[in-house]
């Protein structure tokens, strides 16, 4: 059985803390809303979907420490929490939503009393991570006939189980393609500079027994030019209404080689990870980290100290070089901008 990347537990969040693996298999146990923010901040728990299940949990897990008994003080301590959660990651807007249904939650309800609230708060956040992984389902249900027997596919960072709440986006339809049986094998770049491709993705796939292969982010260029790819699918962090796509660093270098020598690239993402009211991707927030984890590895240093670091997280692949975009609904061609209207309709970010 595939380990849980989060579950709600006797009042506590519990996360397979990412920054561990594949060397160890450690769980992270929240019994604060601050708990869950550092666990998102420190990337123990990441990928979009999987993160805004944690804001969800984090939230509920915050209502059950507010010891107000009035709905508006509660509310505002409650909105307080929300606030200092949704700063942890700008560019992911599935934290964003899942805070924003949570928040939903209690306004909807709030002629019940406060302690009715906290008891549908917790239900919504485990509704949540229960819908994502039935979601990833449909997504992989959805994208699968885009590729073909013996296809060897290209994947960048990580969007399976452990970025969501199980199954995976991009991952997903790699595994449905995989329980049809249709020989396929995966080329995992390693990712940069945190190496949640060399981490993350080869480990999940190795212990599916789905043959994978490593290779350093630079070379994925030189197995483009051999013909030895078919196909690009990778996750998403935010997409605007155009369909322009915000996802981890060198999804952009890799859709413009995938281009270049003629190679489908798609997207894999819910409806949640599309934000309706950024009309391109340069209204899309990205954030830089840390230079540490740019100019060391595993507390060693890399590079000359003091030296300038630039360490954006994502980058913003236009919409051009995207070939689909794949969610639970069905698969959404160019044009996207009326298509994805179409697509998401009020279930959009």
């Amino acid at each position: 059985m595939f380990p849980k990347t989060i579950a709600w537990k006797d009042n506590r969040v519990v996360i397979l803390d990412q920054r561990r693996l594949p060397d160890e298999e450690v769980y992270v146990e929240c019994q604060s809303a601050s708990a869950v923010t550092e666990a998102i901040k420190t990337m123990a728990i990441r990928g979009a979907p999987a993160i805004g299940i944690a804001a969800a949990m984090g939230i509920a897990l915050g209502a059950l420490g507010i010891g107000k008994k009035n709905f508006t003080p509660f509310y505002q301590e409650l909105s307080s929490i929300c606030k200092t959660l949704k700063a942890a990651r700008p560019t992911a807007i599935n934290l964003r939503w899942a805070l924003e249904r949570m928040k939903g939650v209690c306004e909807a309800n709030k002629e019940k009393g406060v302690e009715a609230v906290k008891g549908l708060l917790v239900n919504e956040a485990l509704a949540i991570l229960a819908e994502d992984i039935e979601t990833n389902k449909r997504i992989g249900e959805q994208g699968k006939d885009l590729i073909h027997a013996n296809d060897t596919i290209l994947t960048h960072c990580n969007a399976g189980a452990l970025a969501t709440g199980g199954y995976g986006t991009a991952l997903g339809v790699i595994r449905r393609a995989w329980e049809d049986r249709k020989g396929i094998t995966v080329i995992a770049t390693e990712t940069r500079p945190l190496l949640q491709g060399a981490r993350l993705t080869a480990w999940e796939l190795t212990r599916e027994g789905i043959p994978v292969t490593l290779i350093a982010d630079n070379m994925a260029g030189y197995l483009m030019q051999q013909g030895e790819i078919n196909l690009c699918i990778v996750g998403a962090d935010r997409i605007a209404s155009n369909g322009d796509v915000a996802n981890k660093i060198g999804t952009y270098t890799l859709a413009i080689l995938a281009k270049e020598h003629g190679i489908p690239f798609y997207v894999a993402a819910p409806l949640s990870t599309f934000d309706r009211g950024a009309k391109t991707g340069a209204e899309i927030p990205i954030e830089e980290r840390e230079a540490s984890e740019v100019s060391t590895l595993w507390g060693r240093c890399l590079a000359p100290q003091g030296i300038k670091v630039r360490n954006p997280a994502f980058d913003v692949t236009p919409h051009r070089y995207v070939s689909a975009i794949i969610t639970e609904k069905g698969i959404v061609k160019p044009p996207f901008e009326k298509r994805l209207k179409q697509i998401t309709g009020k279930d959009g970010g």
